[in-house]
């Protein structure tokens, strides 16, 4: 499958086939820090930058703006905003395109209520005219270069979930990111990949699935219950770095490679070592570590004891010994390759 953008950019095309691999946007995560880190274990096809924060005062963050300059993972990079005001989001994407840019992206689908609350990210799927609007200048806007959307099933329903299609549809969209959560779900209950299958027939730009996408078994499901070109992995990837090539692996018919824990222990000692930990206190370098072994330990081990451990220490000193106990012990031991369930 190869598509052919105004701009010569490929994008529903990858080394191996079909499917596209596609990093999720995170924010405070997905930095050009942790896009490196990703690369290490095995990158995904694309990247998605943390969004821009586009209002009337807004300029573009020089941090955010960092995973595009400086970012030497050898993958394209597309530019995420998230706003709701259309001159200042036009000036956003026009400031964004003089970058070496895969695309622009729109967020529709973030659920945090601080978020929504000010009619931006997922709270816009509340408004079908306004995002209407805002695609069409959006569109007369990013003429060179891919213009995506990423964005959810719905707020609290489905109501307008057609209707945000044939929008896509009428602004000529290039690629939509779809989880098949609600808003108001947050990241709890079922994802709807029944939505992500009729948004895949409706719409006219290759969709990615998003949503709880948590291993190359779940990929390969999911893929097949949607037929869309790709999926799109955030938290999990937290969880599994290699879950980028471990997909690559299921898709090519491959064993998947299991992970030592020591080399999860690696991970982790990586993990530590962020650009800025000098100028943080240990203990707050302790707290940012445990976000990210929050979802690592799902996969450490059925009973959950690692997970409830890492919770209750304190210091540096008592998350590494524990690390250690864990992960060192035995090293015929390997990473699950789905997180546990019930844990």
């Amino acid at each position: 499958m190869l598509k052919e953008w105004s701009g010569g950019v490929r994008i529903a095309t990858t080394c191996y086939g079909l499917w596209r691999l596609d990093y999720s946007p995170m924010q405070d995560v997905t930095n050009l820090w942790f896009m490196k880190v990703i690369a290490h274990y095995g990158s995904p096809d694309y990247f998605f930058t943390e969004y821009f924060r586009v209002n009337d005062t807004s300029r573009l963050n020089r941090n955010i703006l960092a995973a595009i300059t400086e970012n030497d993972t050898g993958r394209p990079v597309f530019a995420q905003m998230i706003g709701e005001s259309i001159p200042d989001l036009v000036r956003t994407a026009r400031e964004l395109c003089r970058y070496n840019i895969a695309g622009v992206d729109l967020n529709m689908g973030c659920p945090a209520p601080r978020i929504y609350r000010k009619n931006v990210g997922g709270g816009l799927l509340l408004s079908p005219e306004k995002v209407d609007r805002i695609l069409g200048e959006l569109r007369s806007a990013v003429n060179d270069r891919p213009l995506t959307v990423k964005m959810r099933v719905g707020f609290e329903n489905t109501d307008t979930f057609y209707e945000i299609l044939d929008i896509i549809n009428r602004h000529s969209i290039d690629l939509l990111s779809l989880h098949g959560r609600t808003v108001k779900d947050m990241y709890h209950g079922v994802v709807k990949y029944d939505l992500i299958a009729e948004a895949v027939r409706r719409v006219h730009c290759p969709v990615l699935a998003n949503g709880n996408i948590d291993s190359a078994k779940t990929a390969l499901e999911v893929l097949s219950q949607t037929g869309a070109a790709g999926v799109m992995v955030g938290r999990w990837a937290i969880g599994n770095p290699w879950i980028f090539n471990q997909i690559r692996q299921a898709l090519q018919s491959e064993p998947i490679a299991p992970v030592p824990l020591v080399e999860v222990r690696n991970y982790i000692d990586r993990l530590w070592q962020t650009p800025t930990a000098a100028k943080f206190p240990v203990r707050s370098r302790v707290g940012y570590l445990k976000m990210f072994l929050n979802y690592i330990a799902l996969s450490v081990d059925a009973e959950g004891h690692f997970l409830r451990l890492m919770r209750q220490t304190q210091t540096e000193v008592e998350l590494f010994n524990l690390c250690d106990r864990f992960l060192l012990a035995e090293v015929t031991k390997t990473l699950a390759l789905a997180p546990y369930s019930g844990v």
